[in-house]
């Protein structure tokens, strides 16, 4: 039972954080939503307006920034590559390693 603890508990994170976030396709997708409202468009206007919009490369300011979460995560995982931990060792160590940053 100790066993599923650790790894229940780090699903459980991944999925609490990726619940409440909005995605970059989430946040482009209400932009261009926005802007073709404003420009009043309708019907295959509008549908071609979207379908252009959403191709478009994202702006400087949509770059994908981490959660204070995701960089603790990413941190520990490389630490423990670095170590070459496996199995219980490693989930061991990033237990800790997430519990004291």
């Amino acid at each position: 039972m100790k066993m599923l603890r650790v790894p229940l508990l780090m699903i459980g994170l991944l999925l609490c954080s990726q619940g409440f976030a909005a995605t970059a396709q989430q946040n482009k997708m209400t932009t261009c939503n926005a802007d073709a409202t404003a420009k009043t468009l309708k019907g295959d206007e509008r549908k071609a307006f979207m379908s252009t919009c959403l191709k478009a490369a994202p702006a400087a300011n949509d770059a994908k920034t981490m959660t204070p979460q995701q960089e603790k995560m990413k941190t520990c995982n490389a630490d423990a590559a670095t170590k070459a931990l496996k199995g219980d060792e490693r989930k061991a160590f990033m237990s800790d390693c997430l519990k004291k940053k």
